[in-house]
């Protein structure tokens, strides 16, 4: 739609403004996400691999030995199992977190405080947050070795960074703790968005806090949650900072491999098979816009597609009564 002001149209500036963003991204994302899809069916490996590489005879071959590579299915495995592990306590703690600030009958203060302080983690770099987690947990002298050991829930350290186990729980704490402020500020903006009448109609309708929130935050939160949900899928089966530095690149035992880190690990340590680190790549991106697809499937909403179904059909009706008329008047 054209903004016209004395005969001046203002709708080319639009254009002009959204130059450097299609600019970026053709040369950042388009660029390298095709270059990538290439590489997945070409023979390129080897530090000079990208000057000089050959298409397969057989093009899937690449994909095949990544879904054969053992240390591929560990990682992916990891990886959902560490995402499942922190995005649960996640999203729950932000729900609860929203519940608690957007409250119409209990008014806290210093809202913004705790806001600022329950956001705060996110504001922190990932690699700073890894070696400060590692620092915590080092063996055999540790800050966590120290208390558990002073207050007598352990007679000897543990070592928690060769225990398979404990680091994966603490890599998917991490995650947890990283990102749960994110979630909450987000899920607030989305309640803050919910039209205040109709909270007062459920407050005189005798409604308690409880029932607002799952009978009337929650249906309203249905678009926020599933970008939530999106978001969160992504930025989990993407996870690389915190398992690679944490604990030397997915230890101990592959415990904590992500299927990132497998991906770095083929393109920068093993020969620099970046063929293979390409379709392990496009594997992924595979799966998450398969999931991607399947929760917005789920999380449609029905009522909205029951009402434009009969809207259509209203409309095609109303144009085949108009055509019979048309065809009667000039019969």
């Amino acid at each position: 739609m054209k903004t016209k002001l004395k005969g001046i149209s203002y709708s080319k500036y639009g254009y002009l403004f959204s130059i450097p963003f299609v600019v970026a991204f053709l040369i950042f994302t388009l660029y390298p996400t095709i270059y990538t899809a290439i590489l997945g069916f070409t023979d390129c490996k080897g530090a000079t691999g990208l000057d000089n590489f050959h298409f397969l005879d057989h093009p899937l071959d690449n994909y095949k030995m990544i879904l054969k590579n053992e240390s591929f299915r560990i990682s992916l495995k990891n990886t959902v199992v560490i995402w499942i592990i922190n995005f649960i306590p996640q999203i729950s703690l932000a729900l609860l977190l929203t519940a608690w600030f957007t409250s119409h009958t209990n008014e806290i203060k210093g809202k913004g405080f705790f806001k600022v302080v329950f956001y705060m983690p996110n504001i922190i770099t990932a690699a700073t947050v890894a070696i400060l987690f590692r620092t915590f947990f080092q063996y055999p002298v540790g800050p966590v070795n120290d208390i558990l050991q002073s207050t007598g829930l352990l007679k000897e350290p543990f070592y928690f960074l060769v225990n398979k186990t404990a680091s994966k729980l603490i890599v998917a704490f991490i995650q947890f703790w990283i990102w749960y402020g994110n979630t909450m500020i987000v899920l607030i903006s989305g309640v803050l968005g919910i039209s205040p009448d109709i909270y007062e109609a459920a407050q005189i309708d005798g409604a308690n806090g409880v029932q607002t929130f799952f009978r009337i935050t929650i249906p309203n939160l249905k678009t926020v949650l599933l970008y939530t949900l999106v978001t969160s899928l992504v930025g989990g089966l993407n996870m690389f900072d915190i398992p690679f530095l944490f604990n030397n690149g997915g230890g101990p035992d592959r415990a904590t491999l992500t299927t990132a880190v497998f991906i770095y690990n083929q393109a920068f340590e093993v020969g620099y098979l970046y063929n293979r680190a390409s379709a392990a790549s496009m594997l992924m991106w595979l799966l998450i816009a398969v999931l991607s697809a399947i929760l917005f499937f789920i999380m449609r909403d029905k009522d909205q597609i029951k009402i434009d179904k009969e809207v259509k059909k209203a409309k095609k009706e109303a144009k085949r009564a108009m055509k019979g008329g048309v065809n009667q008047w000039q019969w």
